[in-house]
């Protein structure tokens, strides 16, 4: 995903004291990989998935951890273009760290950051991009192929949504029938 998700895993293993893990970042661990996999595949099992990493993370008492919890998932809302306040995050802000704060404020548009290799971290690059409206055709191709090459349905069609739109503001009404085709398919 983002840098967000890998420090949450490391600092999970860091925490847990070493070999073996607590179960507490076992569990936190799995079930935020699983409600990001969820989330992006439209799966309904994804908020039960994130309830069940809060849950294990606020046993901790650690803020932190649950601040990075909360920016993973308006990371993967803003992917899928869902640019909703992140209120989760802000509920827990005062102990978040600083990394943390200025993830959020990049996540709002109000901040530039440099994406990863990673094809959750230059999607959300692209979204956050759109939500600035500094983006452009090829953008808009590009957040559409990463999506659709991952197989994530929820961003997909909120890409090819946008991509639709664009199509018909400029007249193209062939290629907007082909987007919509698409998106029937993949809306199945």
């Amino acid at each position: 995903m983002t840098r967000i998700l890998p420090a949450l895993l490391v600092l999970l293993a860091a925490c847990a004291g070493g070999p073996p893990p607590a179960d507490w970042a076992l569990n936190a661990s799995q079930a935020l990989s699983a409600y990001q996999r969820y989330y992006l595949t439209g799966d309904p099992r994804a908020q039960g998935e994130f309830e069940r990493a809060r849950r294990e993370l606020a046993a901790t008492g650690r803020e932190d951890l649950v601040a990075r919890a909360e920016l993973v998932r308006c990371a993967v809302q803003v992917a899928s273009l869902d640019f909703g306040p992140c209120a989760g995050f802000e509920a827990v802000r005062a102990g978040a760290g600083s990394e943390e704060r200025a993830y959020a404020e990049y996540l709002a548009g109000r901040r530039s950051r440099a994406p990863s290799d990673e094809p959750l971290s230059r999607l959300v690059s692209l979204a956050v991009r759109l939500r600035g409206a500094s983006i452009d055709p090829a953008g808009i191709a590009q957040a559409v192929e990463i999506a659709s090459a991952q197989g994530w349905r929820r961003p997909l069609l909120a890409w090819l949504r946008v991509q639709e739109m664009r199509a018909r503001e400029a007249g193209d009404e062939a290629a907007a029938a082909a987007i919509r085709r698409r998106i029937d398919l993949v809306s199945g």
